[in-house]
């Protein structure tokens, strides 16, 4: 375990941290100046492979972005979609984690390989991204067909040329709706390493509750199953509350002197079973921690969410009155979280950086 300004909590399993307990990220403030940092665009044109003809690969929306530090810059890998809805993945860097340069061209697509059929026509969406601990990157996205959504996974050396492995879970699993796989790590500088808990890797992932998973080389991986042969919940929906309907993971949970803190999403129930305060079906973001040594347990959870949709790029759009974040990185002494807007466009939000 690193060292860590924040006290270990003894909590019984389940039991619920206050807004801002002193194990949780903030407070974030969103960097309302430059804020959408990135969105769409008609300029950058690409040669589909599967359609056999240029598309304007970001002209419909620009939303989801994992995050890593590379030489010193932030590397954004991002959701952008054509004017099909098909979606692939590309690669903007910054050095101050605000003005982005984008690649032209999408860095992971779908392709006339063994995978089209996962990929096509939805594409690639909502990546995570750790580094693997070999000077390699592990990226976990969601391959979509159109009609079912399944997580899958793929390598690279330099964020720009990736190798795609395919689904994350074995065949037997192949029919299994699966999304939003954020793997355990340990920030060791800025950097974030996937790290093994009691001998093998783990990772959060689920777009209903949040489910757990383990692998022993961050490729293949094996989802926990309760009693009735499904997926067994981690961190389920609470009736009444921001996060009333659906859990889902953000950036990639990481190891604390605390526990395990992982950052999430969380859509609000309608017809009066969420919370008032927010618009019924939108995303707000929550925080929980997790045991350090069996990442199925939860030791605490904030009440309250720490960002809300309350802009106009975050109640307007594809998708009204939603945040939704998926990158996490260190820069200087301050996070910065990076965040989907609307399913639209790309924002940022930052916070003192007070450990680990």
């Amino acid at each position: 375990m690193v060292s860590s300004p924040w006290p270990i909590l003894v909590l019984a399993a389940g039991a619920l941290a206050a807004a801002g307990a002193p194990w949780s990220l903030g407070p974030f403030v969103k960097e309302d100046a430059a804020n959408p940092i990135l969105g769409p665009s008609a300029e950058a044109t690409f040669n589909c492979p599967v359609r056999g003809a240029p598309v304007r690969w970001e002209e419909l929306a620009l939303y989801n972005p994992a995050a890593v530090v590379r030489d010193g810059e932030v590397c954004l890998l991002y959701r952008a979609q054509d004017a099909h809805g098909t979606s692939r993945l590309g690669l903007a860097t910054s050095a101050d984690g605000v003005r982005f340069a984008r690649r032209p061209r999408p860095v992971l697509h779908p392709e006339e390989d063994a995978f089209k059929a996962l990929e096509w026509p939805g594409g690639c969406e909502d990546p995570r991204l750790v580094e693997d601990g070999r000077g390699g990157y592990l990226l976990t996205y969601t391959a979509y067909d159109g009609k079912t959504a399944r997580l899958a996974v793929a390598t690279s050396r330099d964020l720009v040329s990736w190798t795609k492995h395919g689904l994350a879970f074995g065949e037997e699993h192949r029919g299994l709706w699966s999304k939003s796989g954020a793997v355990v790590c340990r920030w060791q500088g800025s950097r974030c390493v996937a790290e093994r808990v009691d001998g093998r890797y783990w990772m959060l992932w689920g777009d209903t509750s949040i489910f757990a998973a383990t692998s022993d080389d961050l490729v293949a991986w094996t989802p926990l199953l309760g009693g009735d042969a499904k997926p067994a919940p981690v961190v389920a929906p609470r009736p009444g509350r921001f996060d009333s309907e659906l859990v889902e993971p953000g950036p990639p949970p990481f190891l604390t002197g605390a526990g395990i803190v992982l950052l999430y999403n969380a859509r609000n129930a309608a017809g009066g079973a969420g919370d008032p305060g927010l618009p019924e079906g939108g995303y707000a973001t929550g925080q929980v921690l997790l045991d350090a040594k069996d990442p199925r347990r939860v030791l605490g959870r904030t009440e309250d969410p720490f960002l809300r949709p309350d802009l106009g790029h975050e109640k307007e759009g594809q998708v009204p009155n939603v945040v939704f974040i998926e990158g996490l990185v260190p820069l200087g002494d301050r996070w910065r979280l990076y965040y989907g807007t609307a399913d639209s466009r790309l924002a940022v939000a930052s916070a003192p950086r007070r450990g680990p």
